[in-house]
Parts: structure tokens; sequence; C-alpha cells
């Protein structure tokens, strides 16, 4: 192992074993991000002083979203995987779609699942939409922090590699070079940043401007997105998918990257748009 490396702290992907039954840290890293969402949820739902006026939903409505919620991230993730990164390789073996505990989520897969499935839920109980939106988007840095922490014990979508970098990681199944920890980087972007992120600005602003915090996480979680894989080994079958030397390590743009551009967009418009309804109110209010 080269002088300037750390061991990879190979821990059992097994938490508990029952028999023929095991349950992954893999899958405990999901349930830990929900619940601990739905607790905060919970709260942000009952602090009337947040919500200006508008109708919060009630925390039974967040007892309730919250399994529609989970059914789009684990649904729209894998499925988003699939489609977006390995499409041709589940085509020739699909009994490996439904093999989730080995790893193979998409975010952005994820994040179109659970708007369907907020949407859906919305719409049955006849909610705010965007209110909904905002809501999930302060809480949902936790499963991002919980997700990316996963994935490293997991020992996958290692960085790229830093054969010269104190904290390189060797990881046990991608090869013998000192890599950058980019699980890491992106649970402390993604994760306790964004958190923090939006935690500021749900106090800054609340829930009175419907869509503003729902922009912010998407430009937030873009950004982020953006910036860590420059430091992350694109995965195998893909490679860059155009571009060089890009970026101070070199390669070009990778599917996470790209996929994060429309988001990005998207995070401006709807800031752009709860701004210019927040105009238009305040100019109404001021005529009367």
């Amino acid at each position: 192992m080269p002088l300037l490396a750390l061991p990879f702290p190979h821990i059992d992907p097994i938490a508990i074993e029952f028999g023929p039954f095991a349950i992954r840290w893999y899958a405990l890293a999901y349930v830990a991000g929900i619940v601990l969402g739905w607790w905060y949820a919970r709260r942000l739902a009952a602090n009337e002083a947040l919500w200006g006026g508008l109708r919060a939903p009630k925390p039974s409505d967040i007892d309730d979203m919250i399994v529609w919620a989970a059914l789009g991230i684990v649904l729209g993730g894998r499925i988003g995987y699939v489609l977006f990164y390995d499409l041709e390789g589940y085509l020739q073996s699909p009994a490996e779609i439904l093999t989730i505990w080995r790893g193979g989520m998409s975010f952005h897969g994820g994040l179109i699942g659970t708007a369907v499935a907020i949407a859906l839920f919305a719409r049955s109980r006849g909610l705010r939409l965007l209110s909904l939106f905002d809501v999930s988007a302060v809480v949902a840095p936790i499963g991002l922090f919980t997700g990316r922490v996963a994935n490293f014990v997991n020992g996958e979508l290692w960085g790229r590699p830093a054969p010269d970098l104190p904290w390189g990681v060797v990881f046990p199944r991608a090869g013998s070079i000192p890599r950058h920890p980019s699980q890491l980087y992106e649970a402390f972007a993604e994760g306790i940043l964004l958190l923090v992120v939006m935690a500021v600005a749900v106090r800054l602003a609340g829930f009175r401007r419907p869509g503003l915090l729902t922009g912010i996480f998407a430009c937030g979680y873009a950004l982020a997105r953006i910036v860590c894989e420059v430091f992350r080994e694109p995965d195998e079958h893909l490679g860059f998918l155009f571009g060089s030397a890009l970026g101070p390590l070199g390669g070009g743009v990778t599917m996470g990257q790209l996929l994060s551009l429309p988001l990005l967009l998207l995070g401006i418009a709807l800031i752009w748009a709860a701004s210019r309804r927040s105009r238009a109110v305040s100019a109404r209010d001021a005529s009367v």
C-alpha cells in the first residue's frame, strides 16, 4: 500500500442477520434518512410561524406522505439508475434490477419518483403541491447524507485516483491506487452543508413563498453534485460523456453533471417565480 493512503475500513455490509434473513447497512441508511426526515418534516408542519397564514399540512398528512415519498424514492431511484446508467446491462440480466441491496440508485431518478408520488398525494388530499415540495426540500439532505455514507460503507462510487493525497483511500474493488473518498465529499456537500443552507433558508423565509425552498434546494444540490463529480470516478461502462481536460483532475463531463444541469435551471426558475409572486402580493397589499 502506498505510504500516503488510508486502508478502507472493512465494514460487514450486513448489519443484522437472522438465519437466511439479513438487514444491510445500505437499507438501514435509507430507513434512517426517511425516519429522520419524517420527524423533521412533522416539526416544520406544526410550526405555524413558518407558514405566514398559508394552509400548512397537518402532521398526520406528513405521516401519510412519507409512505408515498418512500415508494417514490426507492422505485424512482432504481428505475432512474437502470435507465440513466446501465440500461443495456440490465436488459441482458433483468433479474439484477431487483438486487437493490447491491447498490445502484440514482438521485435524479429518486427525485423524479418522489415528485410524482408527492404530486399524487397532494392531489388526493387537496393540499398545495409546492408547499409539500418545500417541506420535502428542507428535509431531503438528511437522506442524501445517510445515502452517501452507505455508498462509502459499500465501497462503491469511489473517487478518482489521488496517489499523493494524505486522506486517499484504497478501495478493495478499485485496485491498489489511493483514491478520493468522493462519497464522503458528497455526504458533506449534499448532506451536511445543504442541510444547513436549507435550515437557514426556512428560518429566514419560512414557507410563505411556495416554491422558493424547492428552488434553493435544487440549485444547491445541482451545484454540489457538479463540483463533487470532479473528484468522483465515472461509472466504468459510461466513462466521460464528452469533453476533456476539464477541472483540476482532468476528464470530461459525467452523467451526474449532465443530469444536474436541468435541475439547476429548474431551481433558478422556481426561485424567480416565487420572488415574482412575492412582489405581486406586496404590490397588491400596498394598493389596498
